[in-house]
């Protein structure tokens, strides 16, 4: 298991290539998504690793969630990417929920813009839900409901979402 220590390194190489402002929002991008999965019932420890090169959190003590990945956008400076599963549905139910409160990529990300400030409590119900997604699905299923996922959809590139 990676420590505090190995952890707070890989975290601060991958965010290393961005500008000051762009690591600043992804530290506190960072600090917000902990502070969720502390205080979301049933997420538990997060484990914090690399991947696809982005710092990504999964939900693996528990099993209650879909990881989320964070990192900056190579394209533009002022940029920054909240990354969810592409196949979750949850962009699409954030952008049902906060249409104008953040801007979306396709199916897989939440971008942000560093010189906006940061909508905290529409921030923080999205990462709650995503960090609760599996658990929410396991839920519907025992109630017997049908979730409603969102298709796939292939207009996405680059990575794996």
């Amino acid at each position: 298991m990676t420590g505090k220590r190995e952890t707070d390194r890989i975290f601060a190489e991958a965010v290393a290539p961005y500008t000051p402002a762009v690591r600043a929002r992804l530290v506190e991008l960072r600090k917000l998504i902990l502070q969720q999965a502390e205080s979301t019932e049933g997420v538990g420890t997060l484990l914090q690793a690399l991947r696809w090169q982005q710092f990504s959190f999964l939900t693996i003590e528990t099993g209650s969630g879909s990881t989320i990945r964070i990192d900056g956008r190579r394209d533009d400076p002022n940029k920054l990417a909240i990354y969810f599963h592409c196949q979750s549905g949850l962009v699409d139910h954030f952008r049902q929920l906060y249409p104008k409160t953040f801007s979306y990529e396709g199916v897989r990300a939440m971008i942000l813009d560093v010189a906006e400030p940061l909508a905290r409590p529409e921030l923080e119900h999205c990462i709650s839900l995503a960090l609760t997604h599996h658990l929410r699905k396991k839920t519907s299923a025992k109630a017997g409901s049908k979730h409603a996922s969102t298709p796939h959809h292939h207009r996405h590139r680059s990575r794996p979402g």
